[in-house]
């Protein structure tokens, strides 16, 4: 007499692997998305207020003769772009300023030279210790009279013969932003020029 057995069901490999894959997506999906969407807390240094009020340094420059040159060669031909009579200024161990004035009908090549002084309010004062003008004896005052006469300063350069001296008053002299730069130091010999930018003043 034969047993019958009932035949084992196959096992589908197929199923259980695509089970077990969207098992692994859904459980995938749910981690990725707590992390995601939960809040972690964040800590940012407090804020800073500024420090630096308006009319206060915030720049100190540090500076030398050569560059001082290229700077102010560069305003100068800015300045005098519309200009016949063009005069140079230039540092040395002196502060010196060259060009040409007619004097009784003939161009005259002058140059004046100056010792320069940081004054109390930043501005620098130009006082005149010598004079070239070739074969011609004039008094510094008598030529620093003709070049007012000859040649067009800005507003903020204030030319006075008969103190035989020049004031550059930096603190009219004002960038497009307001701001503006006073003078600290100058050492001609040491090469040592020092400047402070400030911030607009309060009005």
């Amino acid at each position: 007499m034969k047993l019958n057995v009932k035949s084992r069901k196959k096992v589908n490999g197929w199923k259980i692997a695509f089970l077990v894959l969207l098992g692994l997506i859904i459980g995938s999906g749910i981690f990725l998305s707590t992390r995601l969407l939960a809040t972690r807390e964040v800590h940012l240094p407090p804020a800073t207020e500024t420090t630096v009020a308006k009319g206060a340094p915030v720049l100190n420059i540090n500076t030398d003769k050569k560059k001082m040159n290229t700077l102010i060669a560069y305003f100068l031909d800015e300045y005098q772009h519309d200009s016949d009579v063009k005069y140079k200024f230039y540092l040395e161990n002196q502060a010196l300023l060259a060009g040409k004035f007619k004097f009784l009908g003939a161009n005259i090549k002058f140059y004046l030279y100056f010792d320069p002084y940081v004054m109390d309010n930043g501005n620098v004062q130009l006082k005149a210790r010598d004079l070239s003008v070739g074969t011609l004896n004039l008094p510094i005052k008598q030529v620093m009279a003709i070049l007012l006469r000859s040649y067009k300063f800005p507003d903020w350069v204030d030319v006075s013969p008969d103190d035989q001296t020049i004031v550059l008053k930096l603190d009219q002299f004002k960038l497009k932003n307001g701001m503006f730069v006073k003078a600290d130091h100058i050492d001609l010999v040491k090469d040592d020029i020092q400047f402070s930018l400030y911030l607009p003043k309060e009005k």
